[in-house]
């Protein structure tokens, strides 16, 4: 039995959501050290106890930010699944989702942050680069061993971008039909099921 968390690491824990949440709802500008703490309830002063940096801050938020935003993309998925019968189907579903549209500040990091990365730190954008593997590496699964090669980067690299558009477009009518005709195409593509239905 895994003994109980540290006060220091309850703490610690509170300022990374608090900065997971921060980055994916503003970006990394919205990351600074005074609004994280007020945010996780903390002064300002207790933060150097816990990182060395703004952007060590950074990289274990980008992390945290991954992994919260996996799991719902993973419970999402299991339902998903049950219901569609393809793990393909039901991440693209999942990921290219209204609920993902409107949930910026609990949804992938990598489609929150993509644009803004490169004028970041090469620590940060190393931390950027693990989660875009990350995402890559679960379209790879889903896709399955036959998949066509670079197929997973493709793919990840179309629903990010077709997330982006959407959320840029608006949670409206045109977001969400981006959404959906972006689901449509990548079903009709590279999920065997999908495509029988369409034709």
């Amino acid at each position: 039995m895994d003994p109980a968390p540290s006060r220091k690491q309850l703490t610690h824990d509170r300022i990374l959501d608090a900065a997971a949440r921060a980055l994916r709802e503003t970006g990394f500008h919205g990351v600074g050290v005074a609004d994280i703490m007020k945010r996780a309830g903390l002064t300002h002063g207790g933060f150097y106890a816990h990182f060395p940096s703004r952007d060590a801050l950074i990289v274990e938020a980008l992390q945290r930010a991954g992994e919260d935003s996996q799991g719902r993309l993973q419970r999402s998925m299991a339902a998903g699944e049950a219901r569609a019968g393809s793990r393909f189907r039901a991440l693209v579903e999942s990921y290219l989702s209204e609920t993902h549209l409107k949930a910026a500040d609990r949804g992938c990091p990598v489609a929150a942050l993509l644009s803004d990365v490169p004028r970041q730190s090469d620590a940060v954008r190393a931390a950027a680069g693990d989660r875009i593997a990350s995402l890559i590496a679960r379209v790879a699964a889903a896709l399955g061993p036959d998949a066509p090669p670079d197929a997973a980067a493709i793919v990840a690299s179309q629903m990010v971008g077709a997330l982006q558009i959407a959320r840029a477009l608006g949670d409206n009518a045109l977001g969400r039909r981006h959404l959906a005709s972006n689901r449509r195409f990548l079903l009709e593509r590279f999920d065997a099921g999908a495509a029988r239905e369409a034709r």
